[in-house]
Parts: structure tokens; C-alpha cells; sequence
């Protein structure tokens, strides 16, 4: 038996010798292993949703291909929230608020129990409204899985980009970028015992206006593996700043080029931070603390790590951080806004 689902008008053919029968229209394509949505039909893909949420299943955007959410689905989000075990995938596909919507809204939100896992998309262009967090996605106590998915050009007061809170946040070779954030963390904000994995990718020229340009953690736990911090800017914390008992371990990655009123690089605060052959280089604090501040008894670990290069000092205070020495005179700022990019390999 095939049927065949479509948006408008659907034929089902049912075995052989049959008559064509016109039956009521459908949002989306049923298919063997999930639901498949055509190209920037919206009423189907949140009816999608809306049906894995129920069922459980996979949801399969169109390729090169971009979804724009023209109108919320509710008060915050562009699409319905998630409360069930959702995976959506697509190849070069995109889901973004149009720059003329009527509403502020925020692209998708995972609530307490949930599950969304996307596969190689893009979510642009969030902006919730009411000064509610994640700009891009919000997370609230339930799982959020990103492979291959980049978080671009999105704003919100806290997470510009991602808003993790009390759930796991996990990212495979996944970038979040040019997210803006009112408060804290421009790119990511990971707090209430929220738990963050990042393997590859990056966090690339984020900005919040106070403090966390690329990640803000606070009383949460953060794992970047092969991750480049890059090219990020806040008032502390320009690459990542984290607070009150939150604990930061980076292996193999790179912490470069971002700038910040103090604490460029690494803005550490009463927390743990741990770095396993990493680099902290080319950042620039207005102030102090090129490299790395460490203040109100954290603690900073270097194993196989370098801080070297940063102005106008590499750590602050000094010695606060053993094994990072500061040059012998202070190296000036440069007057440029954002220093020339570097590359994004771990150091070797």
C-alpha cells in the first residue's frame, strides 16, 4: 500500500485497479522514517511538530532551503514549544524569524521534559519579546541536541544565541555566531545547574552588552572539546565568563582575538576553570586581565595550556593563576576595534 501525502489537494492510491480519491488536505509528506515538510510551508512543519511531540519521530526539512516564520505559533516562540522527543534535519536548510514579522519571537523552545535534536540547519534571526532569554533556542530543564547546526544572528536579553537552563545542552561541530545579547552571554547562557558539551565547532564574534560575550556560565558546568572561542566582546568576559560555583574545562581548544572591559579572554569568578592543551591568545581587556581573570577564590588549572600574548597582561592579579607569567612591561591595546582574526586550530 503507498500513500502519498500533500499540502492542498491529496491523491491516495490504495493497491491496484482502485479509483483516484481526492481526500482533505494535509500539512506534510507521510513517509517511512518520519514526516517530511516541503520548502517553507510552515503550517506543515508545525503540524509536524505538534505530532511528535504527541508520537515521538523524526521531522525532514527540504534542502537549501529556508523556512521563515513570519508570525509566532504563541506568546514567545516562532514554532510550537517541545515537549516530547522531536529530531528535524535538513542539508544546508534554514529556519528563521522574517526581519519584517509583525511579533517578536524567539525561533524554538524546549520545555522541562522535552527533547529537540537538529541535524545540519541553521536558526536565524530570534528576538523574543519581553525581554525572555534565548534568542535563538531556549532550553528549560529539557534536552537540547545540535549536530552540525549553526546559531547565527539571533538577540535576546540573556543567550542571544542559546538559553540553557537546568537542562543539557550538547553541541557536535556546531557554531553559534554573531548573537547579541542585552545582558549576558551573547552567545550562550548556561546556568541553573545546566550542564554544556561542546565538541568542535565554535563560538565566533558573539557580543553581550554586559557580561559572557561568547558563553556565560553561571552554577553550571561547561566541557568545550576542540572548540574555538573567537572574536567575541563584553564588558567581562569577552570569550567566556562564569560565576557562582560554575565549573569550565576546555581541552584542545583556543581562546582567541576577544576583547573586553576585563577578563578578555577568560573572566573566571568564584569558579573552577581547567584547561587540558589549550591556548588563550591575542585577546585584548581595556583594563586588566588579557588572558584570564581569576577572582573571589577560583580557581584556574593549567595542564599543557599556554596564555601567552594577550594585552596588556596575560592574568590578573598576577600570579593568581599558576604557570601564567605577565611580560615584564605591559603591551599596549591595539587601537584597532577587533584585532586580525587567527585561525581556529587548537594549539600544538
Amino acid at each position: 500500500m503507498k500513500i502519498i501525502l500533500r499540502s492542498g489537494a491529496v491523491t491516495a492510491a490504495v493497491g491496484v485497479g482502485l479509483s483516484l480519491a481526492v481526500l482533505p488536505a494535509v500539512p506534510a509528506t507521510a513517509a517511512a522514517g518520519g514526516t517530511h515538510v516541503r520548502c517553507n510551508d510552515i503550517a506543515a512543519l508545525k503540524a509536524a511538530i505538534n505530532n511528535a511531540n504527541t508520537n515521538g519521530g523524526r521531522i525532514t526539512l527540504a534542502s537549501r532551503c529556508t523556512y521563515t516564520l513570519t508570525a509566532a505559533d504563541n506568546a514567545d516562540d516562532g514554532l510550537p514549544e517541545i515537549t516530547g522527543n522531536v529530531t528535524i534535519s535538513g542539508r544546508d536548510t534554514t529556519i528563521r524569524r522574517a526581519s519584517n514579522a509583525t511579533a517578536d519571537f524567539r525561533i524554538l523552545h524546549v520545555v522541562s521534559g522535552g527533547s529537540l535534536t537538529l541535524n545540519s540547519l541553521t536558526v536565524s534571526g530570534g528576538n523574543p519579546a519581553n525581554g525572555s532569554d534565548g534568542g535563538g533556542i531556549a532550553n528549560e530543564n529539557g534536552t537540547l541536541n545540535l549536530h552540525r547546526t549553526t546559531i547565527r544572528g539571533n538577540q535576546a536579553e540573556m543567550g542571544g544565541g542559546l538559553y540553557n537552563t537546568g537542562g543539557r545542552l550538547n553541541l557536535d561541530h556546531s557554531t553559534v555566531e554573531r548573537n547579541t545579547s542585552t545582558l549576558w552571554g551573547g552567545g550562550v547562557y548556561n546556568t541553573g545547574s545546566g550542564t554544556l558539551t561542546m565538541k568542535g565547532g565554535a563560538l565566533l564574534k558573539n557580543r553581550a552588552l554586559d557580561n559572557g560575550g561568547g558563553l556565560e556560565n553561571i552554577n553550571g558546568a561547561a566541557n568545550l572539546h576542540s572548540v574555538s572561542v573567537r572574536g567575541n566582546t563584553a564588558l567581562q568576559g569577552g570569550g567566556i565568563r562564569q560565576t557562582l560555583g560554575a565549573t569550565l574545562r576546555l581541552t584542545s581548544s583556543r581562546v582567541s582575538d576577544n576583547i573586553a572591559v576585563s577578563g578578555a579572554g577568560i573572566s573566571n569568578n568564584n569558579s573552577t576553570a581547567t584547561l587540558v592543551r589549550s591556548l588563550v591568545t591575542n585577546n585584548t581587556a581595556i583594563t586588566t586581565g588579557g588572558g584570564i581573570v581569576n577572582e573571589n577564590t577560583g580557581q584556574v588549572t593549567l595542564t599543557a595550556s599556554r596564555v601567552i600574548r594577550n594585552a596588556p597582561d596575560n592574568c590578573a592579579p598576577a600570579g593568581s593563576v599558576p604557570g601564567c607569567t605577565n611580560p615584564t612591561s605591559t603591551i599596549a591595546p591595539p587601537t584597532a576595534q577587533l584585532p586580525p582574526a587567527s585561525g581556529d586550530t587548537a594549539p600544538q
